[in-house]
């Protein structure tokens, strides 16, 4: 029996069984948990003597479905405040489903927590900028990030507190 082409579940070139590269594909990504709020509308509508001081968190985590399978998790928090008052907050959880073949074990922590995150960025940051824009406010394109640099932070930390990365 002759092997037949494998699809690669992005609609791209089919894959042979045997092959061995690498390979990241994005199974499903979802919005999990979206908070917006406009906590002082409508004064905080009205036009602002200065602009506001916008705070954003971000995380991620990760946990395996399968062998080859894993959640990901993109946690993105913020408001915008004028001194003490809050103009607007968010909170946003995206998620996807992403199936990791033939990556080396010792990449796959870092295949998981920066690449996965990366992939999922643009769509999170247009929820934002959407749900921001809906609240009454101009949209709030979050500058991109840094996830290689997280990756190291959280891994210093991890290590200053004797945990594993």
């Amino acid at each position: 029996m002759a092997d037949s082409p494998v699809p690669n579940g992005n609609g791209g070139a089919a894959a042979q069984p045997d092959d061995f590269t690498p390979t990241l594909n994005a199974l499903a990504q979802y919005a999990k948990d979206l908070s917006f709020e406009n906590p002082n509308a409508p004064r905080s509508l009205q036009p602002q003597q200065q602009g506001p001081q916008i705070n954003i968190q971000v995380n991620v985590n990760a946990r395996q479905l399968a062998e080859e399978d894993f959640e990901v998790d993109l946690r993105l928090e913020g408001d915008a405040k004028i001194g003490a008052e809050v103009l607007f907050a968010f909170e946003l959880t995206y998620a996807g489903i992403f199936r990791l073949r033939n990556i080396p074990q010792d990449q796959m922590h870092p295949a998981v927590m920066i690449e996965c995150p990366r992939l999922l960025f643009p769509f999170a940051r247009q929820i934002i900028a959407d749900a921001v824009r809906n609240g009454g406010f101009p949209p709030l394109y979050i500058d991109p990030i840094d996830f290689v640099g997280l990756y190291r932070q959280k891994a210093a930390e991890a290590q200053a507190q004797g945990g594993i990365a």
